[in-house]
């Protein structure tokens, strides 16, 4: 999958990445922890995703990671698969069924990072490690992949403020950022306010409760009320779900011409929105190399073997010391550069994209 050029800034990361050497440590370590098993291509990895109100976990995170396991495994595995629809009690049941189905492994993109490290501690104490995906989950961890989350942010605050161009502190921004109980979303804030903090005024910010887009739309409409919609030049919004509901709120506020307002994971509707011109960026997040690291550890670990090949990096979480871990890095996605990342990655066709409603849009930029 092609991935453009972007700086992954590992000294700034909320999360330390400490001597790749750790990584091998942390591997031996989960090799003796009674993950191995001798069922050779046959086991059974067990999948938890968070929640479905995000298009990527259905439609890119899920067939990929099985995908991928199916390939590596001859198509003898095993995937055990469960949402927990951003529940976190949920998916703590979830863990507990998958304990007692006996998966080889367990990779988990937990509901609430904190909350999870108990199940964590049950998975291990029964000897199945446990893969951390795109969420660093507290609790005796073997391995994580994910992006990198504060550039992520750093590349949304400074497309914001390219797109402000002079006009930056003419006004106020709002920024909604993400749920309190996912760290990315911590990191996604932080990696913005490194940009934003002194050239912008920040007028109001919220935490979006469970990321719902209708939560961020409530929130838009308080802050248009405080504000004053002649006085909001801009919008940081932490992800596509919630600037779609942004972008409503700002239309039903009666702006005539719509603020710049961000976005992150290259869901059909933010490209749309962009093709339109309603929404400025989004943050492609290239999903293929994440589920690839995510399925090689745990068939790795699975077999008990050493995770060297594959994690490079090694991150500290608040609970656990030197995981081992892959860390993909991302693209600011805009106007100018959708044919050449979702549409030649193949994430979508330029018919997709271009339906009825937006090809008039499409044929102006170029997108045909």
């Amino acid at each position: 999958m092609r991935r453009a050029a972007v700086a992954v800034a590992a000294g700034a990361m909320a999360v330390s990445l400490a001597a790749c050497g750790s990584a091998k440590e942390s591997g031996d370590k989960a090799q003796s922890s009674g993950g191995a098993t001798d069922k050779g291509d046959a086991i059974k990895v067990g999948l938890l995703l968070p929640e479905n109100q995000t298009a990527r976990y259905e439609k890119f995170d899920r067939p990929l990671i099985e995908k991928q396991i199916k390939a590596l495994t001859n198509n003898k595995g095993e995937i055990v698969y469960a949402n927990a629809k951003q529940d976190a009690t949920v998916q703590a049941q979830q863990v507990e069924t998958m304990i007692t189905n006996k998966v080889d492994v367990l990779i988990v993109d937990a509901v609430d990072a904190k909350a999870i490290a108990t199940s964590v501690k049950k998975a291990k104490d029964a000897g199945i490690p446990v893969v951390a995906y795109d969420r660093l989950a507290e609790g005796p961890i073997d391995a994580y992949t994910s992006f990198d989350n504060e550039q992520v942010g750093k590349v949304q605050g400074e497309a914001l403020l390219k797109a402000l161009g002079d006009k930056a502190k003419s006004g106020k921004i709002v920024m909604m950022n993400g749920s309190i109980t996912d760290p990315n979303a911590a990191l996604f804030k932080k990696g913005a306010h490194s940009v934003l903090d002194g050239k912008v005024n920040i007028g109001k910010e919220y935490d979006t409760k469970e990321w719902k887009p209708e939560n961020a739309n409530k929130n838009m409409e308080g802050a248009i009320s405080a504000l004053g919609k002649d006085n909001i030049v801009g919008v940081y919004s932490a992800n596509d779900g919630m600037a779609g509901g942004i972008i409503t709120a700002l239309k039903a506020g009666g702006f005539s011409t719509l603020p710049p307002v961000t976005g992150q994971d290259a869901e059909l509707a933010g490209v749309q929105r962009i093709v339109a011109g309603e929404q400025y960026m989004s943050v492609y997040k290239p999903y293929a190399p994440e589920a690839e690291a995510a399925a090689k550890m745990a068939v790795a670990l699975a077999h008990g073997e050493s995770l060297d090949s594959v994690a490079k990096d090694s991150v500290d979480s608040p609970t656990t010391k030197g995981v081992p871990s892959v860390l993909v890095p991302v693209v600011s996605l805009t106007q100018d550069n959708i044919k050449d990342t979702v549409v030649k990655d193949g994430v979508y066709t330029v018919d997709e994209i271009c339906t009825a409603k937006y090809k008039a849009a499409c044929d102006k930029i170029g997108l045909n």
